[in-house]
């Protein structure tokens, strides 16, 4: 499937993978509600929101609408948050929630691209704060991710200065392969959302997984293969060899790491407002 191990005389090569419903079976944001409500970051009302919201955001994909209001909300939502606080709650609580929802199939995939010797590299909407010990996790040897600007005070502003979608992740992967010498036409990457069409059309082997409807529609009509990941497991229990602590990540800064920072909770608002009105 993977082909074989690369000859070293050519241009290097890379799998990037998306995260949330492609490498871990939940929203990486999301899955951290009950830990920034723990550690104040958020209101009970915001934590049970984003239970809801975790739901709806597993039983469908966002569209391009909603991942941009899901933006505006969650800048103005994290605005004054500690970036240090979150990083040491992502940290103390890391292992115990996302460890369990990593994809078998997933980790089975890093491995082998790893042993093809191909680089990894996680390419998440997410923000840095969450990201990047999730990569870490993995063994991954590079992350790209939302990050936002941080105040001299050390915390967030409410601004973004990056934002790691749709068209922008094929951006950064063409600057990877600019700056790393990477051959995208060998390269391999996967993805759940039809968002994510740009970073898939740029590499020569493009998987969908647990792919949404839209997704479903073009990987049928490209002939690109679908893979079907079900089974989450704790990386120890198979994969000790992805413990190892990867290279620094490229392409990664100060993040949202907020508990509201994927569409599910632009989907639970707007749908809170139709119902109202």
């Amino acid at each position: 499937m993977l082909g074989h191990v690369e000859n070293h005389s050519l241009p290097r090569t890379a799998a990037f993978f998306d995260l949330d419903k492609t490498v871990i079976a939940k929203s990486s944001t999301l899955t951290f509600s009950k830990s920034f409500y723990q550690g104040g970051l958020i209101n009970r009302r915001a934590a049970l929101r984003t239970a809801y919201a975790q739901f709806v955001f597993l039983a469908g994909g966002a569209d391009h609408d909603q991942m941009e209001r899901m933006r505006k909300y969650l800048s103005a939502m994290c605005r004054g948050w500690n970036v240090q606080q979150v990083k040491e709650i992502v940290a103390e609580t890391l292992h115990d929630l996302i460890d369990p929802i990593i994809y078998d199939e997933a980790a089975s995939l890093i491995e082998d691209h790893h042993t093809a010797g191909r680089d990894v590299v996680i390419v998440s909407t997410s923000g840095a704060e969450v990201v990047e010990p999730i990569g870490e996790l993995l063994g991954a040897d590079r992350v790209v991710a939302t990050r936002m600007i941080v105040g001299e005070d050390g915390c967030f502003t409410g601004e973004v200065e990056y934002y790691a979608y749709g068209p922008t992740k094929a951006e950064a992967i063409k600057e990877l392969a600019a700056s790393e010498g990477y051959d995208l036409s060998r390269c391999y990457a996967y993805s759940d959302s039809a968002t994510d069409l740009p970073m898939l059309e740029s590499v020569g082997y493009p998987h969908a997984v647990n792919p949404d409807r839209a997704l479903r529609r073009e990987a049928v009509a490209r002939s690109w293969p679908i893979l079907d990941f079900h089974r989450p497991v704790r990386l120890k229990q198979r994969l000790p060899a992805l413990s190892v602590p990867p290279r620094p990540a490229l392409v990664a800064a100060a993040a949202i790491g907020a508990a509201a920072a994927t569409a599910g909770l632009v989907w639970y608002a707007s749908r809170r407002r139709a119902a109202v009105i």
